[in-house]
């Protein structure tokens, strides 16, 4: 009789090793298709994503997005924050707004008028994802580039009004107030 429990755990357990390798090996084959498919994507970034995968399609704007293709990349991006997945949404929200910023740089300071619509769309990309997680420094940093470009001038009162001086700002003059990155 022990004999015979013997023999039954020893091929449950090899059942069990075997179902093991075997998702084992399903998760390696798909796997080894998204990475063929992202390296096609990379080798030629002008061809059509036709995968499910999420990856490939991050790939493949990042392949736009460094071909110089600005409107391709864009597009990917967009398809990419509309998905269901968190992770690569915020990965397309912050490149998406490199891009816009590579962009404004690529148009130069000679042309503003040009230059300084995408370093507004850059700077709104950066604020939301600071409102999904404010203790991203990647995109504190890009944010504070972006300000830098194109500073945020406060609005003068239009009743003819004097702002006050900036000793009596009441920010400057709080106690506690936090002055780090924006």
């Amino acid at each position: 009789m022990k004999r015979r429990h013997g023999h039954w755990l020893f091929g449950l357990t090899a059942l069990g090793a075997a179902l093991v390798t075997g998702a084992q090996w399903w998760q390696l084959d798909a796997a080894e298709r998204v990475n063929a498919a992202i390296a096609g994507t990379v080798a030629a970034p002008s061809a059509v994503v036709v995968t499910e995968a999420a990856e490939t399609q991050l790939a493949h704007a990042m392949a736009l997005a460094q071909a110089g293709d600005y409107d391709g990349a864009l597009k990917s991006y967009k398809l990419l924050i509309q998905g269901e997945r968190a992770d690569l949404k915020r990965i397309a929200l912050y490149n998406l707004g490199g891009l816009h910023l590579r962009q404004a740089l690529k148009r130069g300071a000679d042309n503003t008028a040009e230059s300084l619509p995408l370093i507004e769309l850059a700077k709104q990309v950066y604020r939301d994802l600071l409102r999904d997680d404010p203790d991203d420094w990647d995109a504190r940093y890009n944010l504070e580039r972006a300000l830098w470009l194109a500073p945020e001038v406060d609005e003068t009162p239009t009743d003819g009004a004097t702002p006050p001086p900036p000793s009596e700002r009441a920010v400057t003059t709080m106690q506690g107030e936090r002055r780090d990155l924006p």
